[in-house]
């Protein structure tokens, strides 16, 4: 997300950055239960299970759910094994460990690179539900690996990399990517532990008496916005540092209410490859693999960036877009919705439905989106829009100074 960088995103092995560019959704089954009066201590996690098991993944009886992490999340863990024996599902957990795979890229032969899990293997091709939850130890463990090495372990997960979007897409592998509060987030969010749980807790609607009411009403609220713009044709962002165009001609507006990540915010979708023209500056820096790029400009011509610029961390840029297929293209066009989520934490979970902020992605579409382009990396870019900026969909004006004007 040195002297050897690792340029591409491997969503199935370097966990810290497991499902950044995951596919949303927002199907949603009959949820069985509501939520229980619980005591002070746990109340939180019980909650945060209970929104994880019977809202955002909708887990049904007899259905298959696995979930992945590290150990510094089994408090929550074992609320959503709670959670989940109560809604009558098996569950399969994978806790990983400190230095798991930056020790795997260090020492493993090109034999055990190569090696899937075939319990992995069996989730991501029939199992009903995905859960990841991230819980780094240190969100620079993988920043110095060697890149041929992560190149082996990508190209072993390719097959399931292409069969985890097209199962997401429709919903018949049900996924959420959610955050454990852990001491290298606060670290990197410039917060206290402490302070860094309660704006998790926060943004994910926690300490409302109903969790899953607030998110139905996220949705209630948004939907509109998605009608809306499944009416439009082309869109245009402006503001400092940014005047740029895309047509949504044949695509569709997504309603991001919870359920494939958690917290969300947001409307999203897939413009039309070949549509994309004018400049765009990220206001925010933007990270990969553990490197930090800043003050970064594109400027596009019909779709494809022709010429990048950044003030700090450029040379990624130039890998990237000189060695990564299909990242010259996007893949993303959203618009944050979060207002719960009010400060930048470097991760992108949460950075990218801040209210207020608009975010393009480049490289890998969602499917669901009727998008097209096809990358092994998928790179969100953030605009803070409150200082003026504006959004137009068939030249009216719909957005202004982060507010929408529907």
């Amino acid at each position: 997300m040195a002297a050897k960088r690792m340029i591409f995103l491997s969503i199935f092995f370097c966990e810290p950055f497991f499902l950044i560019f995951a596919p949303h959704s927002t199907h949603l089954k009959s949820i069985r239960k509501p939520f229980v009066a619980i005591s002070s201590m746990d109340s939180i996690l019980t909650k945060y299970a209970q929104l994880l098991v019977r809202y955002c993944l909708s887990v049904q009886e007899g259905e298959r759910l696995y979930v992945s992490t590290t150990t510094q999340a089994e408090p929550l863990v074992r609320e959503v094994w709670r959670e989940a024996l109560r809604a009558g599902a098996i569950m399969e957990v994978d806790l990983s460990f400190r230095e798991k795979n930056r020790i795997m890229y260090a020492e493993g032969s090109d034999a055990q690179l190569n090696y899937v899990s075939p319990i992995f293997r069996q989730a991501m091709e029939e199992f009903d539900c995905y859960l990841h939850i991230m819980a780094p130890f240190n969100l620079r463990e993988e920043q110095n690996i060697d890149a041929s090495k992560a190149a082996i372990r990508r190209e072993a997960t390719k097959d399931l990399n292409k069969t985890y979007f097209e199962r997401t897409a429709t919903r018949k592998l049900k996924r959420n990517l959610c955050q454990y509060p852990t001491l290298g987030n606060a670290q990197q969010a410039g917060m206290s532990l402490e302070e860094y749980e309660k704006f998790i807790f926060t943004a994910c609607r926690l300490y409302e008496d109903d969790p899953t009411a607030a998110w139905l009403e996220v949705r209630r609220s948004q939907q509109h916005i998605v009608d809306f713009l499944n009416k439009k044709e082309t869109v245009r962002y402006q503001g400092e540092g940014i005047d740029i165009s895309f047509s949504t001609k044949g695509r569709t507006w997504i309603n991001s209410d919870g359920q494939t990540n958690m917290p969300s915010g947001e409307v999203y979708t897939s413009p039309v490859e070949d549509s994309v023209n004018g400049t765009v500056h990220f206001t925010y820096p933007i990270i990969h693999a553990g490197h930090e790029v800043e003050g970064v400009t594109l400027w596009v011509k019909d779709g494809r960036v022709e010429k990048w610029e950044a003030k700090r961390g450029k040379e990624l840029l130039d890998d990237v877009f000189n060695n990564v297929a299909g990242a010259r293209h996007f893949g993303e066009a959203a618009i944050g919705t979060n207002y719960k989520i009010d400060r930048f934490t470097k991760n992108i979970l949460f950075d990218e439905k801040i209210g207020g902020t608009i975010h393009m992605a480049i490289g890998q579409s969602y499917l669901q989106t009727g998008g097209k382009n096809q990358s092994s990396i998928h790179w969100d870019m953030i605009a803070d829009m409150k200082n003026g900026g504006q959004i137009f969909a068939d030249g009216e004006k719909i957005y202004e100074g982060g507010k929408f004007l529907l």
